[in-house]
């Protein structure tokens, strides 16, 4: 089944990782796809390249989210090669680890920056774009599990994806009139670049698969499935959820 047959979607922070798989999983379900990255040419290249030997159209561009002007540059540039803008997906973002009392205030406004002002202007401007088109749109928010419980070294981060999560829920009701549905995904442990440094010592590795019932920490493709469900029509009376994708790491706390 093509979840996405004919659509054209968005994925910010795409080079790697989770936007990476979100991107090419939704090329394999039919859609068109416009991808946004900050630095890795060679990794928007490859995205690119990958899509279009499925058969889809792609673009890459480049910009900062933190700066609200990469937003509108990123949504015209779409539109211009695609004609819409079905499907946003927030993925961009950062989790610099660093203790709480001496936190750099440069790094704290830098991830401020990125993760929840990107998310904010990068929704506003393909709502605006969903909301001419007249024909509604859904929106998938790439939060975490960090968005529900601390993280000693993420006093900067998990204010971030709370702020992400609660986004989305008023975003929902915001934008429901328009038929536009926005909700998020909330991933645990995910082996991506954001943590490759944190989780290098195989032990600390090890003891944190442990904690996961499903037995092993996620992969980026372990979120495609999920973004693109909520992007689908099968989820087109779901809007302000928050999906886990975390293998039942939260539920195993106690």
């Amino acid at each position: 089944m093509m979840l996405l047959d004919g659509k054209v979607v968005l994925v910010t922070g795409a080079s790697a990782g989770i936007g990476r798989a979100a991107a090419i999983g939704a090329a394999r379900h039919g859609a068109d796809v416009a991808i946004n990255f900050a630095r890795d040419q060679a990794g928007a290249d490859d995205v690119v390249a990958a899509i279009e030997a499925l058969g889809r159209r792609a673009i890459a561009v480049q910009g900062d989210v933190a700066d609200p002007e990469t937003a509108r540059d990123f949504i015209a540039k779409a539109v211009d090669a695609f004609g819409r803008t079905d499907v946003f997906v927030n993925n961009a973002g950062i989790c610099p680890f660093h203790a709480f009392l001496d936190m750099p205030v440069e790094t704290f406004e830098r991830t401020m920056r990125v993760n929840l002002h990107g998310a904010y202007f990068m929704v506003q401007a393909a709502a605006n774009q969903m909301v001419q088109q007249g024909d509604g749109g859904a929106i998938v928010a790439v939060s975490s599990i960090s968005a529900l419980v601390g993280g000693e070294f993420q006093t900067h981060y998990t204010p971030t994806k709370a702020g992400v999560h609660s986004l989305m829920q008023s975003a929902a009701i915001a934008l429901g009139r328009h038929g536009i549905r926005c909700n998020s995904v909330l991933p645990g442990t995910i082996l991506t670049d954001i943590n490759k440094d944190d989780l290098a010592d195989a032990d600390k590795r090890a003891r944190m698969a442990a904690r996961v019932p499903l037995g092993r920490l996620g992969e980026p493709d372990d979120l495609a499935g999920p973004i693109i469900f909520l992007a689908s029509d099968l989820a087109r009376y779901v809007t302000g959820a928050a999906l886990l994708v975390d293998g039942g790491a939260f539920v195993n706390l106690q």
